[in-house]
This record gives C-alpha cells, structure tokens and sequence, in this order.
C-alpha cells in the first residue's frame, strides 16, 4: 500500500500498488511524485520503489544448480593405454640398443680367451675367469648410464622421452598439466624409479621385474595413472 502526494500538494490513499500503476498510466503521477510505503514515515518519490521502476534494483539472477555443478572440463586429454605401452617398448629398445656396445665387447673378450667358444662349446662355468670381461661389463653400464641421462634431459625439457615422443605423449602435473620440470618429469617420476629397479636387480632380476609388473598394473586404474605417476604427481597426455 502507497499514499503519494498528488499534483494538488493533497495526500492520496493508502492505495494498492496496482492503483498508483494506474494513475501512472494515466497520467496523474510520474516517477518523481512522492510517495511513501504504508507503515514508513520517510518521503520518497515513485522511482524509488522498485514496484514502479524496474531500474531501481538490478535483476535478480537465479543460479543455475546444474551450471553451478558442471565441473570445469579438462583440456587435456589422457594419453592412451595402448600407446603408452608402445612408448614403453620403445624405450625398453632403446636400452637395448645402448647395451651392443658393452655385449659385443664382452663376446669379443670371452672368444679371444675361449676359442671353442666360437665352434659352439661352452667351458665349464667353475673354468670361466670372469675378470677378463669386467671392461666389456663397465661399458655395457657405460651405455645403459649414457641413455638414461640422455633421457632424464629431454625429459625435463619436453616432458618426453624417445618413447612417449614417437607415440605422441607428454608427462604433466597431474593438478594443473603445467610441465613436469626436472624434479617430477625425471627425477620422481624416471630416475627413482630406475634406481629401484637397480637396486632390487642386485638381489635377484625376479623382484626388480616384478616392481616393473606392479608398476605397469597401476596403469589400469581409471585415471592411468602408474605408480611412478602417483610417486611424482604427474599424468600422461596427448601431447
């Protein structure tokens, strides 16, 4: 209810919103005519009651539940599983590889002491003096060291090694997908992880091959992500 003053200085109502609507209409009151709400005593004019000026109070938005909900999509998308497993046999190649060297050295070294050796016969292994292989050994390590740092390098720089950059992929920050950088692309994520497998290769290779299988099980959780990727905090992407 409203009582506004008319264009006689007399006061009018109390009145009903719709009847100053009217008188608005018609012409008998305007914007600027005083008025006051029933059960105040302050003086206003009609423009300041958002009942007759929609402008007087900015519009009311309702929120939108399922908007507010909707999680923010993510950018990027999850490298495969199947080209992660290709990357990692390409790298397991690579390594390969990195031991010819070292491998030939060896054999070289174990025919030059051991002619018969070469005509298919093996010496008992109580005969074999292992000592005359240590340099052939020490460069198949030399080979092995000289990819992995290879590796941890572009790693670091791309968030790829030869494996995941063939196939496609990249290593990120699993919070965000900004790089990895050096401390989870390839200190966490790679060279740990190698130096475990190392150290459990020293016992016997069964363990240090089933730390690998473990490792590579991970891979079947719904987000990919391997347990060297929850050791660093980092994911797999396409790239």
């Amino acid at each position: 209810m409203f009582t506004i003053i008319g264009g006689d200085g007399r006061e009018y109502g109390p009145v009903t919103t719709e009847q100053v609507r009217a008188w608005i209409k018609a012409g008998r009151a305007n914007l600027e005519t005083k008025a006051r709400a029933a059960g105040t005593e302050d003086w206003l004019t009609l423009g300041d009651f958002a009942e007759f000026n929609p402008q007087a109070l900015p519009p009311v938005i309702a929120a939108s539940p399922e908007f507010e909900a909707a999680p923010t999509p993510d950018p990027l998308e999850p490298g495969g599983r199947g080209a992660r497993i290709g990357a990692a046999m390409i790298n397991a190649f690579l390594y390969f590889l990195c031991t010819i060297p070292g491998s030939l050295k060896i054999s070289r070294k174990l025919v030059e002491q051991y002619p018969e050796i070469a005509r298919g016969t093996m010496p008992p292994l109580g005969e074999l003096d292992l000592t005359v292989v240590m340099d052939g050994v020490l460069w198949v390590w030399a080979g092995l060291g000289a990819g992995i740092v290879l590796q941890a390098v572009i790693l670091t720089l791309r968030g790829q090694n030869f494996g995941k950059l063939i196939f496609g992929l990249r290593v990120v920050r699993a919070e965000d997908g900004q790089p990895a950088g050096f401390v989870r692309g390839a200190l966490l994520r790679f060279l740990i992880p190698v130096l475990i497998v190392v150290v459990l290769n020293m016992f016997t290779a069964v363990v240090g091959f089933l730390f690998l299988l473990v490792d590579l099980s991970f891979m079947a959780r719904e987000d990919g992500r391997c347990l060297h990727d929850l050791m660093a905090g980092t994911r797999v992407v396409k790239a």
